[in-house]
C-alpha cells in the first residue's frame, strides 16, 4: 500500500456516518453497501486524501474526504490489470471488454506499467455493476520517465485499431495528460494535477509545473 493513496485507486473503509451532513441520500445509501470510494485530484490536508464517491446513476458522484487511518482496502488500477478479472466477464462481447484484453496482451508484451480506471475498472476491483455495452474504455499508463511524442503517437496507433472509444491517460510524477492530446501538434498540452490543471510545454518538468 502507497504512503498515499494515488489518483484512481479505488478505497474501503468509509462509512456513511462520516460524510459530512450535507451529503446526498444516495451517497450514504452507497457507502451503506461497502460501495468503495475513487481517490481524485484535489488538496487534502494532512492525513486525509480527496475521494469521489459513485452512485448508481451517472450523474451520481459526490466529492469528498477520507482519512488515511480508515482504509482497510486498497485497489490500484494496476491490480485491476494484473488480475484479469474481465475474462470471465459475463459480456465479452463489450468492446470495452475486447479492447481490454487486445490491449492487454501489448501493453503487457511492451512492458509497460498500466491500469484500468474509469466505470470498468470499478466493476472489476469491486464486482458492483458500473459499466455497459457503450461504456468507454478508461486506462492508465505511469511514466515516470519521459514519452517522446512520437512514441505517444505509436501506442495511439495500438488504441486506434481496439475496438471501442478508448480514453489513456499517461500519469507523469507530476500529473496526468492525455495520450492523444501528446501525441497532437499543439506546442501546449493540459496536466491535470493535485492543484488544478495546468497548460504547460512538458508535462515531466517540474519548473514549469512550478511555475
Amino acid at each position: 500500500m502507497h504512503p498515499t493513496p494515488r489518483p484512481h485507486d479505488l478505497l474501503w473503509g468509509l462509512r456513511p456516518e462520516q460524510l459530512p451532513q450535507e451529503a446526498p441520500a444516495w451517497a450514504r445509501a452507497a457507502l451503506g453497501g461497502h460501495v468503495p470510494v475513487v481517490v481524485r485530484r484535489a488538496p487534502a490536508e494532512s492525513g486525509w486524501v480527496a475521494v469521489g464517491v459513485r452512485g448508481a446513476a451517472r450523474e451520481q458522484r459526490y466529492a469528498t474526504w477520507m482519512r488515511l487511518s480508515e482504509i482497510n482496502q486498497v485497489i490500484s488500477p494496476e491490480a485491476v490489470a494484473h488480475a484479469g478479472h474481465w475474462r470471465q466477464h459475463g459480456q465479452p462481447q463489450w468492446p470495452a471488454l475486447q479492447a481490454l484484453e487486445q490491449l492487454a496482451q501489448q501493453f503487457d508484451a511492451l512492458g509497460l506499467s498500466w491500469g484500468v480506471t474509469g466505470s470498468l475498472g470499478f466493476e472489476l476491483a469491486s464486482g458492483i455493476a458500473a459499466a455497459h455495452a457503450n461504456s468507454d474504455l478508461d486506462l492508465l499508463l505511469r511514466a515516470p520517465e519521459p514519452v517522446s511524442r512520437g512514441e505517444a503517437r505509436t501506442l495511439c496507433m495500438l488504441l486506434d485499431e481496439a475496438p471501442g472509444r478508448i480514453d489513456l491517460q499517461l500519469e507523469t510524477p507530476y500529473g496526468a495528460v492525455a495520450l492523444r492530446e501528446w501525441a497532437g501538434e499543439s506546442p501546449r498540452v493540459l496536466l491535470k494535477t493535485q492543484e488544478g490543471p495546468l497548460l504547460i510545454n512538458d508535462p515531466w518538468q517540474t519548473q514549469q509545473v512550478a511555475a
